[in-house]
């Protein structure tokens, strides 16, 4: 039988009301419906909506239609009419109960205005699921999670668990299925669990509630590892435990390593492997005899202690480490990262089976240990490996020279050292090496020679670092090859190979009490303003900066050149001989006098202070020095004196009669003269001429007379020569008294005053046309021409002829016309006379 509820009724608006339109209100509380109209405006869109629903009920609401007068509910159920309701104009909500449940419905309302239908509006909707049977079991699937199992039922979506308990807990668990799970429940607690079922139009009523009680939580373990052979493990309490059982395996071993049962709150295991990752179990039990819930934890032994630890040396650069290595372990589970500690506070990590402890120094002890750790801790630290560093590098280097040319190099011990090693470096780089196991080292060194010494210490893990490096300069070396020449009287030249390590050479010249210094970087030296003819003691001294000078070089004696000889006298013997005198002031010394013209040069050598030059050149100017030579080198040349000599006769000297009274005498150069007086001397008279040329004319000259010719040549200082020439013949005596005249048969005659000569004669006319001469013997006054032609102008000349044959040329000519007489000569008319052309 179905029936129909209205509740009107006013009251606060819950949550599921808000869902209601603004102009409407409707209050629902349990499951009871409470019908409140509200006065609104009407609507023209008339809707209808399931409000809520039950098992057997439905309750519908719908807006208000306006001019409604009252609404009709139908229920229909498979084409069939289940229920009618109808409900006032003021009523937007009712409900339909006493329905078959989970049935589907179609719910028809209309909007009646007294039998008129004025709209209709539908909705579709079920009944809710009718209630479940009660749960079938409950089980404990852990401490927090319940396991149920009930029966299905169809048409149902889901289902919901309900779970209370007395302390005011209250939960509902959605299903889809069972069995089900009802998780984050509070340990050993027993709950109250009940069953509704679900579909589209709501939830059934709860099923009769059964009980449920979960187990004991699991105990919170924790663990550790001690050692690399055990494992401690314990827990919290756990509430209502009155026992526990802890078991242990080796992880992906299925093998368990013992089964423990305990009241107690922890647990050791021993004999474990190192290294190795274990599987602890542990839960309690509750006084029923239930087993709790059970927890598990992991946790790995300590590693082995690391073995067969090695120490050695490594350099990076110039940094210098220990490089620590280990045997790993191949079967330690799980990362491994082994420390490294000296106890010099020198540490590092690592994960593989070598590390480096960086910086070291020299002569350090280390004594390192190695420990490996794991997530569990560390292992025990190794056997100490104890490791003495390289040793320091010696100091205070210190070298001793001796006379011997060899070194010795000290230096001090260091703690450590098992030997040394000496590096003698020279500046060739060449590097010598002396191993010992002392603290000193000899090595040959030669003079000059710069070091770069320096000494290495040697243990079981090297060298030591490179020390202090002493630079060491022997004895500047004594020049070699020293010759010391004098250059002057009071200069010596000393030249000299350059020594090695020498920067400065001092060069001593002393003599008595004199000293003569000069320095210089080069390997010569010029002292000058020595005493002349003095013997000195020379020493080159080779220095520098870092050995100083070596003062015990060879010196050497040399003599200074000879003093110059002073007041030299000229003495002529003659005019090519002169005596040379001088002041000498020399120990032991030999002389050389040179005489040096203009065209040659004599000398003359003498150990005295005297000396003849011999062999003078004529017309010339000679310069005289003595200069003075011993083993030591020449002198100075003496202040020069000069000598002139008589100038030079004349080599060719001719005398050329220009007339028969004037001469003409010349003559080739004379070297030195430059005035000349030529003179002619007869016992008849003499001439002379005065001059500077190389020739003149001598008048007064008588004819047919011999000469002697002698000449004196002057230079420019006066000093003169005599010369003597071969004499000369003055030409014969031009014929006197010449007349022509004419004689039978066309010939002319000749006639001149007989001199007595004894000279021939030649008589010459010469006419325009034609020429005639004829000849006299000595002694004849005249000769004839024959067939001369008249009728012409004749230039006629008698002259001597010389003993040669030449006719004298300067004799007068006389001037004659000759005029015919028919075929005939005629007149012979004299024209006068004319000199010689």
């Amino acid at each position: 039988m179905l029936s129909f509820t209205i509740f009107n009724c006013w009251r606060f608006i819950t949550e599921q009301e808000k869902k209601l339109d603004f102009s409407e209100r409707i209050f629902f509380s349990g499951c009871q419906m409470c019908l409140i109209m509200i006065f609104a405006l009407p609507s023209l869109d008339f809707k209808v909506s399931v409000f809520s629903a039950t098992s057997k009920t439905v309750t519908l609401r719908w807006t208000r239609y306006s001019g409604a007068t009252s609404y009709q509910i139908t229920v229909k159920s498979q084409s069939e009419h289940v229920a009618f309701a109808s409900f006032g104009p003021n009523t937007v909500m009712g409900s339909v109960t006493s329905l078959p449940p989970n049935v589907m419905y179609n719910f028809v309302v209309e909007a009646m205005s007294g039998s008129q239908k004025l709209s209709t509006a539908s909705v579709e909707s079920s009944t809710a699921p009718d209630m479940m049977e009660p749960i079938l079991t409950v089980k404990s699937l852990d401490s927090t999670t319940l396991t149920v199992e009930f029966n299905l039922r169809n048409g149902v979506s889901h289902y919901i668990i309900r779970v209370e308990n007395s302390n005011g807990f209250f939960r509902e668990v959605a299903a889809s299925s069972s069995p089900a799970e009802i998780e984050s429940l509070a340990p050993y607690t027993e709950y109250s669990l009940s069953i509704m079922a679900v579909n589209t139009a709501g939830r059934s009523q709860p099923s009769i509630p059964v009980t449920g009680k979960t187990v004991l939580a699991p105990p919170q373990l924790s663990s550790s590892s001690t050692s690399n052979s055990s494992i401690v493990v314990s827990w919290d309490p756990v509430a209502h435990a009155v026992q526990y059982t802890v078991s242990i395996c080796k992880l992906d071993s299925n093998t368990s390593m013992g089964v423990y049962n305990t009241s107690n709150t922890s647990l050791t295991f021993s004999g474990l492997d190192a290294g190795s990752l274990y599987v602890i179990t542990c839960f309690a039990w509750d006084l029923e005899r239930r087993k709790g819930d059970s927890s598990n934890i992991k946790q790995a032994t300590r590693p082995r202690t690391p073995a067969s630890v090695n120490v050695s040396v490594v350099m990076n650069g110039s940094v210098a480490g220990l490089l620590v290595s280990w045997e790993p372990d191949q079967e330690v589970y799980g990362p491994i990262e082994y420390n490294v500690m000296s106890d010099l506070n020198l540490m590092c990590k690592t994960t593989s089976s070598s590390c480096t402890l960086s910086v070291v120094g020299c002569g350090e002890v280390h004594t390192i240990q190695v420990t490996a750790s794991n997530e569990a801790g560390p292992s025990y630290p190794s056997s100490p490996a104890v490791f003495i560093t390289f040793p320091c590098p010696p100091e205070s280097l210190a070298l001793v020279e001796s006379s011997e040319g060899n070194c010795t190099l000290t230096w001090k011990t260091v703690a450590h050292a098992d030997s040394y090693m000496a590096l003698i470096e020279t500046a060739g780089s060449s590097v010598e090496t002396c191993n010992t196991t002392s603290n000193n080292c000899t090595f040959h060194c030669p003079c000059g020679q710069t070091y770069l010494l320096s000494v290495l210490a040697f243990n079981h893990a090297g060298s030591s670092p490179q020390g202090q490096v002493l630079n060491y300069t022997t004895l500047v070396c004594c020049p070699e090859d020293v010759s010391v020449s004098a250059v002057s009287t009071d200069t010596l030249d000393i030249r000299w190979m350059p020594s090695r390590g020498a920067v400065l050479y001092e060069t001593r010249a002393t003599h008595s009490s004199e000293v003569i210094l000069c320095n210089d970087t080069a390997p010569v030296c010029v002292l000058s303003g020595l005493s002349c003819d003095t013997a000195y003691s020379v020493v080159v001294i080779p220095c520098n900066d870092v050995s100083g000078c070596n003062l015990a070089c060879k010196a050497h004696t040399k003599d200074t050149a000879p003093c110059m000889p002073n007041n030299v006298m000229l003495n002529p013997k003659n005019s090519s001989c002169v005596t040379v005198s001088w002041t000498a002031n020399n120990k032991a010394a030999n002389y050389t006098v040179s005489a040096n013209g203009d065209d040659d040069k004599h000398i003359c050598s003498t150990n005295k202070s005297s000396c003849d030059i011999t062999d003078l050149s004529c017309g010339s100017t000679y310069e005289v020095s003595v200069e003075a030579t011993s083993t030591a080198g020449p002198s100075l040349p003496s202040y020069s004196e000069f000598l002139e000599t008589e100038p030079c006769c004349p080599v060719n000297l001719t005398v050329d009669q220009v007339t028969q009274a004037i001469t003409n005498v010349s003559w080739s150069h004379a070297k030195g003269a430059r005035l000349f007086i030529a003179t002619l001397t007869s016992s008849r008279g003499h001439a002379r001429c005065h001059t500077q040329d190389s020739h003149c004319l001598m008048g007064c000259i008588t004819c047919s007379t011999n000469y002697t010719v002698t000449m004196e040549a002057i230079s420019h200082n006066g000093r003169r020569s005599n010369c003597t020439y071969q004499g000369f013949s003055s030409s014969p005596c031009c014929q006197s008294g010449v007349k022509l005249y004419s004689t039978s048969s066309n010939s002319l005659r000749v006639y001149w005053r007989s001199t007595g000569s004894n000279h021939s004669s030649i008589a010459e006319m010469v006419g325009s046309n034609s020429n005639y001469n004829c000849t006299a013997a000595p002694g004849d006054n005249s000769c004839d021409f024959g067939s001369v032609q008249c009728g012409d102008v004749y230039h006629v000349v008698v002259a001597p002829l010389t003993q040669e044959g030449s006719k004298v040329q300067f004799c007068p000519e006389r001037l004659y016309s000759v005029t015919c007489l028919g075929d005939n000569i005629g007149t012979v008319i004299y024209r006068g006379k004319r000199s010689v052309d």
